[in-house]
């Protein structure tokens, strides 16, 4: 807890770097700016400069960004032809990088610091090295597996970087990148503008030339970073926010309007039909997500049609005391890093994704850019909102949450790990109004994931009563580590203290001052 700053998210030197801005008179949104460079150096298998980002502000009002990146140009339906999915691996993946850009649109609103000065200590981190934390070092590990056998020159750099003596860096083991201090310091002193029309978008476009890729000069030059309106639900008097689409966000809270038809707060937290109901709507939630979102541009079903209370109603109806086997969607009618940052004016709720751990694993020589694998988001279903196209941006599982009450700000929070996201945004909802918890217990307790059908992950910490009365009610209760149920931040406005909190399940720190 404090009163002038805060900052909290899942790596200790990135949650420094955010607080060194403040101690230097920053504001939180030069801490957040700090914070989210420092993360692609000190957390490189989760997110990276290759990344895409989007951001929520408070600063009276809410503001949203939206720093995603769209397919080149040149990405078309015809390099997949007889596939049935989108290859997590190699070019056809990649999608323009928009965190960059992302960076930059916020400093230039509400920065504070000079923008040098907020990649100083990733850049430190990066050229003096740092040593591995405990969470990350395993995530390295999985990845080791996925890309060490790659073959090809396009695989080379990615591996020579991440991989430098032909395996993944151990618990405290040094590791550091001059690639990485050299990228950022090129993208600091030109205001980004090399990363997208200079000289390392040149580095970038002549590798994809030179191996294959798609991704071109036009692509990255034609980005931008736009502001966008967040969407919100009210759920029994609390406003929960988040980022519209193409962000996966209006899952929760057409889960959260679902559940709000249910008293919560008179069934025990943790009991099976309190784990039952909610699994029940997000699963609901989750069939009209995957069938109606995707690019806001391409939409055939609207947000406030899918918002519609009416809707809500009709879709609680197909709750009852058995688990859906697989639900249907509805027609209404009519290795990601996130991080909170507050002070007393400004508060932030952002987030930034390779999407899948380290991203595509290509990497342009001499960048230490790793490029996302956001293509991945795409569909191949005809006709489908969220079908693959040129210039078109894909269903984005990140989503940055913020809450307010009676139009004053509580604060940002947000939980990471893919269809993972909404589904720790309802919880962490449920926990604060439901169960009164304050916002460390609710990152702490025990989490759920529904998978698809009927299959639904638990931690270990679910007790067995819980998980025997799921399976009589036709549920597939799996127990899980931690690694599938996210990891969550959290900064909550109490009057003038400032409450950070982040949780177990990541190698984070919340730091208040």
């Amino acid at each position: 807890m404090g009163t002038r700053g805060a900052v909290a998210t899942s790596q200790p030197l990135a949650a420094i770097a955010g607080m060194e801005m403040l101690w230097a008179r920053g504001n939180a949104v030069d801490a957040a700016i700090a914070t989210a460079i420092a993360l692609t150096v000190v957390e490189p298998a989760f997110n990276g400069i290759g990344s895409d980002a989007f951001a929520m502000v408070w600063d009276g009002h809410l503001h949203g960004l939206n720093a995603s990146g769209r397919a080149p140009e040149n990405l078309t339906l015809k390099l997949f032809e007889g596939l049935d999915s989108i290859p997590e691996i190699g070019w056809r993946a990649v999608t323009v990088p928009g965190a960059v850009s992302g960076w930059r649109k916020l400093w230039e609103r509400w920065g504070r610091l000079p923008f040098e000065q907020l990649f100083a200590p990733a850049i430190r981190y990066a050229e003096d090295g740092f040593p591995v934390s405990p969470v990350t070092a395993a995530a390295w590990q999985r990845a080791a597996k996925k890309f060490l056998p790659l073959q090809g020159a396009e695989f080379t750099p990615f591996q020579q970087v991440f991989f430098p003596h032909g395996r993944a860096p151990v618990t405290g083991e040094i590791w550091h990148s001059p690639q990485h201090a050299q990228t950022l310091r090129e993208i600091a002193e030109t205001g980004c503008e090399s990363f997208y029309r200079g000289k390392l978008a040149n580095r970038i476009a002549n590798f994809a030339a030179d191996t294959g890729g798609y991704l071109t000069l036009d692509d990255l030059a034609a980005h931008q970073a736009d502001w966008v309106t967040p969407i919100s639900t009210n759920y029994r008097g609390l406003t929960v926010w988040e980022i519209p689409p193409n962000s996966q966000g209006i899952a929760t809270l057409m889960a959260l309007n679902i559940l709000s038809g249910f008293d919560l707060s008179n069934i025990e937290r943790e009991s099976p039909e309190s784990y039952h109901l909610q699994i029940e709507a997000i699963k609901l939630a989750f069939a009209d997500l995957y069938k109606h979102i995707g690019d806001e541009a391409f939409l055939q079903v609207s947000v406030p049609q899918l918002l519609c209370w009416d809707y809500a109603a009709s879709r609680r109806a197909f709750i009852g005391e058995k688990a859906i086997p697989r639900a249907s969607f509805g027609l209404p009618k009519g290795g990601t890093v996130y991080l909170a940052a507050a002070d007393g004016e400004l508060m932030v709720s952002f987030i930034q994704s390779n999407f899948m751990g380290f991203g595509s694993g290509i990497l342009p020589a001499g960048t230490g850019v790793a490029l996302q694998n956001r293509g991945c988001g795409f569909t191949l279903e005809p006709g489908h909102p969220n079908q693959l196209a040129p210039k078109k941006r894909s269903l984005h599982t990140i989503i940055p949450g913020f809450l307010t009450q009676d139009n004053q700000p509580i604060g940002p929070f947000g939980v990471m790990g893919g269809p993972m996201q909404p589904q720790g945004h309802l919880q962490v909802v449920v926990n604060l109004v439901d169960y009164g918890m304050n916002p460390q217990a609710a990152l702490d307790a025990p989490r759920w994931q529904f998978v698809k059908n009927s299959t639904v992950l638990v931690e270990s910490a679910v007790s067995s009563h819980i998980v025997n009365g799921l399976q009589e009610r036709g549920h597939n209760v799996v127990l899980s580590s931690q690694e599938f149920f996210g990891k969550g931040q959290m900064i909550a406005r109490h009057h003038k203290t400032l409450m950070a909190a982040s949780e177990p399940r990541a190698d984070g720190l919340a730091i208040a001052w």
